[in-house]
């Protein structure tokens, strides 16, 4: 299929960025290629490591560099919670600096439209929503795992064998899912009938869970939450934005960017969280009379409050609607 992806606030993140000829950038997310084209065609000689972990993303910018002949992209396919080996192995063990990144943490347009993948529920699809395939996801046993506390299962897996508790719990953390009680035993109730196989079973097993006017009622669809949560548990996606904020902050030079684009809440808080920890200086308790924690801030947050896709975007672009822009600049 034809990889589709309309890149968010392209203007905004080239302006953060604050390109510079000759220098070498990353974007962390290439999903369609749109951030990582614009960054090429303004550095120069500088170099893009564009990395994504869905194999039709690497394969749809392969055939872009191909009929463009472009010679300065860097294409790893790849989870970027593992950034500096990736960095590693892309510049052949050299230290390279690097002068912005860039995260665009959402679903892109493609893969929605994917129906192996079971990342929608306008699909019946199997339950995989994987961003890579599930030997790729495999590899990276280092991306997120043992710290975020969540094993390494399939959705289908997750969905079949998690005690219905734990359902609960993922659902109410990572959805925020109001009746997270009520699906979880109606999908623990179901599967002893049947193995829940597909996304069309899902759904129809959360809407007799809750209540008719949470079905009907306008705006958000009534199995987002719960698909949201399902999604983050099975890539990991936060402790590996966690994994790759801290990597991002280790490769940047002085006056580096880091711009960071999000689509939920919970991605949100834990980049306005780094972002605010990482700009503190001194800890000590307010009675020492001098600084004995040596503590210095390691970036200045360049939006004091996130920024959001105009109207004029967001009619052209829906899925924009929610986006917002955080970017810090290394010190």
């Amino acid at each position: 299929m034809e990889y589709r992806h309309v890149p968010v606030m392209l203007d905004e993140v080239i302006s953060y960025l604050a390109l510079k000829e000759g220098r070498n950038y990353i974007d962390a997310t290439m999903g369609g290629a749109g951030y990582s084209l614009a960054i090429a065609e303004q550095i120069g000689e500088g170099k893009v490591l564009a990395i994504d972990l869905d194999e039709m993303a690497i394969k749809n910018a392969e055939k872009i560099i191909k009929q463009k002949k472009i010679n300065n992209l860097v294409i790893a396919n790849d989870n970027f919670a593992n950034l500096e080996q990736i960095i590693l192995e892309k510049f052949n063990g050299q230290k390279a600096d690097f002068d912005g990144i860039v995260f665009d943490l959402g679903l892109s347009s493609a893969q929605l439209a994917d129906r192996s993948r079971g990342f929608s529920f306008a699909y019946d699809t199997p339950l995989v929503m994987s961003f890579g395939s599930p030997d790729c996801n495999a590899l990276h046993s280092n991306a997120g795992g043992s710290q975020g506390g969540e094993p390494k299962q399939t959705t289908e897996q997750i969905v079949n064998n998690w005690q219905a508790v734990d359902l609960v719990r993922i659902f109410r953390k990572y959805g925020e899912e109001k009746f997270a009680g009520r699906i979880a035993n109606a999908i623990a109730a179901s599967r002893i009938q049947k193995k829940i196989e597909t996304t069309g079973e899902l759904v129809k097993i959360i809407e007799k869970a809750v209540p008719i006017s949470y079905v009907k009622k306008p705006g958000i669809h009534f199995a987002t939450r719960v698909f949201q949560a399902l999604r983050i548990v099975t890539n990991q996606e936060l402790e590996n934005l966690e994994q790759a904020l801290v990597a991002a902050l280790k490769v940047l030079a002085p006056g580096g960017r880091l711009v960071v684009v999000s689509y939920h809440s919970l991605e949100d808080r834990i980049v306005k969280n780094f972002f605010r920890r990482e700009a503190r200086g001194c800890e000590c308790p307010s009675e020492l009379p001098v600084c004995v924690c040596g503590r210095q801030p390691k970036v200045k947050i360049l939006t004091k409050k996130p920024l959001q896709p105009s109207e004029l975007e967001v009619d052209g672009n829906p899925r924009a609607r929610s986006a917002k822009l955080r970017a810090a600049e290394v010190i």
